[in-house]
């Protein structure tokens, strides 16, 4: 019961408020109070959606494992992985005082680009326009921008040069880029130049520095070092979620399973092992079983991208040494049997199943949600854990205030209003909002502008939410349907009257969140407003 504080008010249930849809009003509860917003994102984990897609149609669902079904603890899996790549650099030349730096977390955010030539970090938007930038740790303001930028532009096709870092793993990778230019812009031994650093006859370019990055990325991903030590302290590294076997034990019941991930079958048998082993039974009334018994098909090796696309040589591992098997596998699909390598097109002919009766569920917007969507049209799940963080800290802006200075002005007008201090005064709640994000800001917006990655994250992901867990709360014959796509000038038009009086107002509430498909969010701007004061009203 929310018991509002005096005046005579009544009690009342959050049911009576939205009966049996709590998950509505997800919407609109901003943190009005806080008890209020954090009982209401504990009652019901969101997904959230693209395009409209019916869970009945879906026959398969196949999963990613890194951050997807394994997700690792940040910032320990960060602070480990930027450890042994400052041991990497040191081994082949780099300077030792570089051990000195340790993982920040609050810096790094996902989706920005680092320019090869001028060693910056890059925020941008879906076309190019700079967002953001930063020289190491100094963030560039004003003519410092237009002296690298004169358009605050850039050609994100030019591969060579710009550079995205748009994964989980890339966290480690920008942070470290950033660190790397601000060493040697501080050391006096170092003469900076526009492209690189020099002292005495040795040059560094920005685009050695970030070859010498990526090569170390490599090496302590494909040597073997991180996931041995990971796998001595899996406590440590990896969340363990008492609900995923409980999930996928639902979703086998529902459709068929598959596993594609880039890992090699060691380290994933390792890991689906500490995931879904609970002892003596994985819940009260899930009796205990071997993790691969939840899958149709289980894939390691898969080379993703490459994976969507032509693929590579389809062989069989043996599940008791851990190696393959000699030869390509030729025959038919055997349950619960793992291969390495293949193609996306073999997991339709194996499991008997069409592109868009596959939901895959994936963490790598380009490895896993974008190649699988416009090679195979399967339908995506994107796995975003920064939703929660955006959630937390997210209030709505808006730029009314130039509206009210504008409002009697036309194009004959000749007078200037002056918004210099409304433009200050927004600049600043603009900052202070990104600043909660951390220092790069949000991973979607900068002020009221979208991020490259939100832009596709909206064009190729149809659902998307902080964890696959979600689908918990939700039944498999849900329907998930994307909110109506207004234009510009539709948007103006006022498409749900609402009555004065309060009997009519919480009516017409109700009606809409009962609907059969609730996830339309079809609240008008107006409703929701009123919703918010009655809420305030309630807990007041």
């Amino acid at each position: 019961m929310i018991h509002p504080g005096g005046g005579g008010k009544t009690s009342l249930r959050l049911t009576e408020l939205v009966p049996l849809k709590s998950y509505e009003i997800l919407v609109i509860a901003r943190p009005v109070r806080g008890r209020l917003t954090t009982f209401l994102s504990r009652l019901f984990p969101r997904i959230f959606v693209n395009r409209s897609l019916a869970l009945e149609k879906i026959k398969c669902f196949g999963f990613d494992m890194d951050y997807t079904l394994a997700v690792y603890t940040s910032p320990d899996y960060e602070e480990l992985t930027f450890e042994l790549l400052l041991e990497h650099l040191v081994s082949i030349g780099y300077p030792p005082e570089i051990l000195a730096y340790k993982y920040d977390p609050a810096f790094p955010t996902r989706g920005l680009i680092f320019d090869a030539r001028y060693g910056n970090l890059l925020k941008v938007d879906s076309h190019g326009n700079l967002l953001a930038c930063a020289h190491g740790f100094h963030f560039l303001k004003g003519s410092e921008i237009w002296n690298y930028y004169p358009n605050k532009f850039i050609q994100r096709d030019d591969t060579k040069r710009f550079h995205i870092l748009n994964t989980l793993f890339n966290l480690t990778e920008t942070y470290l880029l950033a660190c790397l230019v601000d060493f040697f812009t501080s050391l006096s031994r170092y003469t900076n130049y526009e492209t690189g650093y020099r002292q005495g006859n040795l040059f560094m370019s920005f685009r050695s520095m970030f070859q010498d990055v990526r090569e170390a990325m490599d090496y302590v991903h494909l040597s073997g070092c991180l996931k041995e030590k990971m796998l001595q302290n899996l406590e440590k590294y990896v969340v363990k979620d008492p609900r995923i076997p409980l999930l996928l034990s639902r979703m086998k019941d529902a459709g068929k399973m598959f596993l594609a991930t880039n890992s090699d079958y060691n380290y994933t048998d390792a890991i689906m092992t500490y995931l879904l082993d609970f002892g003596e039974g994985n819940t009260v009334s899930q009796p205990h079983r071997a993790w691969r018994t939840y899958f149709d098909l289980i894939v390691v090796d898969t080379r993703k991208p490459l994976f969507f696309v032509e693929g590579t040589v389809l062989r069989q591992v043996n599940t008791d040494t851990g190696k393959l098997r000699i030869g390509t596998y030729t025959g038919a699909h055997q349950h619960c049997a793992v291969y390495s390598g293949g193609s996306s097109d073999m997991i339709c002919d194996l499991l008997g199943v069409k592109g868009k009766e596959i939901l895959y569920i994936g963490d790598h917007i380009f490895g896993d949600i974008l190649k699988s969507k416009k090679r195979q049209g399967w339908r995506t799940f994107l796995v975003v854990p920064e939703v929660a963080k955006e959630l937390q800290v997210w209030t709505e802006k808006n730029g009314e205030a130039f509206l009210v200075f504008s409002r009697h002005l036309d194009s004959g007008s000749s007078e200037c209003p002056d918004i210099s201090t409304i433009k200050k005064q927004i600049q600043n709640v603009t900052h202070e909002m990104d600043m909660c994000y951390g220092k790069m800001g949000s991973l979607f917006h900068c002020g009221s502008r979208q991020t490259l990655f939100a832009n596709q994250l909206m064009r190729y992901a149809d659902l998307y939410a902080a964890s696959f867990v979600n689908f918990l709360y939700y039944p498999f014959s849900y329907v998930f349907r994307a909110p109506a796509a207004l234009m510009p000038h539709e948007s103006t038009v006022e498409h749900i009257k609402t009555e004065s009086t309060e009997m009519d107002f919480m009516h017409q509430l109700r009606q809409q969140v009962s609907r059969p498909r609730p996830e339309s969010c079809a609240l008008s701007p107006l409703l929701l407003l009123r919703l918010n004061r009655q809420l305030l009203s309630l807990l007041s």
